[in-house]
């Protein structure tokens, strides 16, 4: 800050002359100059003023200071890459990079403008994403998101345990109690783990404010806006991103950040292996010490064989080839306009055409591990046991989950709007694994 400039009274004056105007009330303005009260007042204010700035200046400081993340150091390997030797201030260039560089507006979130009009033609859907595709930041590198890899190194290289990795494409403010839910209870299950969240929104001051409980519980998590094409370089999905850039490709009826969701996940696995995680899971037991990894969604109750895997937990090594096979099978047979199909349909089709290829080394586990409670009966986990057969099935249910399970998925677009009720498996669940458990029984 520049120093204060020094005011005189004689200064003082002879500024009010100067900025009188040739008037009738030029006299009246020399001659209250003159008069010693006016002095005197002139020169209150001005020191007035002067405080006035002073003490914002102070304050803004301040209210800055209370946004930043506590400071971590240390510096082990990131996996698959060795020692990376750099400097490790938490405060100066991971959480603050997003804090001091992005200007939002923190009150008034735009709707997403990823969700395409609502019965359009291919052609009219087209032309719409061309109009929108100066304004997608996710789909381009940018000040901000040049940074990504940077900040990612330097987190995962502050004694973490294992490297887990969320996306989030909409608003902060759609980041609610369940979300949190979810990443409060990783850190029940894995609490030296490190969270980084793919996210352009929180990676802001309104979403460390959300992650801040967690924070200040010496919890590692980073929001950090994602490098899309980065992410993709020198893969099978770089010239199909190329594509979709250029506007000529139907991004499809189905909002294009579900897509989008579907590819950062595989990505960000294939460049630094990890724990790929959905929003919307209980964590009941440490994921850390599995490796290449998937689960099964459905079962043939005959064979006992899988019928239909699910990409919302997966563990793979860096640079894994069946990550490659994934991101294949993305570019190629891409589909805006039918739901999961370059999601939990990508991971089946793949997986069934190298099911029986040992070079894979991928472990299938049953629906136990992660989806014990099919989306058909999710909304019983969340009410209050009524009658006997309810109160036995809850109790079976988390005897169950217990002793097998790894994690509940909620299977969010069935759950989003239900009530955990006391009482309930979920609050037994919710009781069990969680650190802060605020805001529980919220929807």
């Amino acid at each position: 800050m520049s120093p204060p400039r020094k005011f005189s009274l004689p200064w003082t004056i002879a500024a009010l002359r100067k900025m009188a105007k040739k008037s009738p009330a030029d006299r009246l303005i020399r001659r209250a100059a003159k008069s010693p009260i006016f002095s005197t007042l002139a020169f209150a204010a001005i020191l007035f003023f002067m405080y006035a700035d002073t003490l914002i200046s102070s304050l803004s400081t301040k209210n800055y200071e209370i946004l930043q993340p506590p400071q971590m150091t240390s510096n082990p390997a990131v996996e698959g890459q060795g020692q990376v030797q750099l400097p490790l201030t938490l405060n100066s260039t991971l959480m603050t990079v997003g804090l001091t560089e992005r200007k939002i507006e923190e009150e008034v979130e735009n709707e997403d403008p990823l969700i395409p009009p609502p019965k359009a033609s291919i052609e009219e859907r087209m032309e719409w994403f061309r109009g929108k595709l100066p304004a997608l930041e996710i789909l381009k590198s940018n000040r901000l998101s040049k940074k990504f890899h940077g900040r990612v190194l330097e987190f995962f290289n502050n004694n973490c345990w294992a490297q887990f990795f969320m996306v989030w494409l909409s608003t902060a403010q759609s980041f609610g109690p369940r979300e949190f839910l979810a990443v409060d209870s990783l850190f029940s299950a894995s609490p030296d783990g490190c969270l980084l969240i793919l996210s352009s929104s929180m990676d802001s001051p309104k979403g460390y404010r959300i992650l801040k409980p967690l924070l200040d519980r010496g919890f590692n998590i980073l929001a950090v806006t994602p490098d899309l094409p980065f992410l993709v370089k020198s893969t099978p999905a770089e010239a199909w991103l190329d594509e979709l850039n250029s506007g000529n490709m139907d991004p499809g009826s189905i909002p294009l950040f579900n897509h989008l969701s579907d590819l950062i996940r595989l990505a960000v696995l294939y460049k630094y292996g990890g724990v790929y995680l959905d929003t919307d899971f209980i964590f009941v037991r440490d994921l850390s010490g599995l490796r290449n990894t998937i689960g099964a969604q459905s079962i043939n109750p005959a064979t006992k064989k899988w019928t239909r895997l699910n990409g919302a937990v997966m563990i793979f090594d860096i640079r894994h080839p069946l990550l490659v096979n994934f991101l294949q099978e993305y570019a190629t047979t891409f589909n805006g306009n039918r739901w999961g199909h370059n999601g939990p349909y990508l991971v089946s089709r793949v997986l069934e055409r190298v099911r029986d290829k040992p070079e894979y080394n991928v472990t299938i586990f049953p629906p136990k591990a992660f989806y014990p409670v099919d989306w058909i009966k999710i909304a019983k986990l969340f009410k209050k046991p009524e009658k006997e057969a309810d109160e036995k099935w809850a109790e079976e249910t988390l005897v169950d989950i217990s002793s097998g399970s790894y994690t509940v998925h909620l299977w969010n677009k069935r759950s989003r709007e239900l009530k955990i009720e006391e009482g309930s498996v979920m609050a037994r669940l919710t009781a069990d694994h969680c650190n802060i458990c605020e805001h529980i029984y919220d929807p």
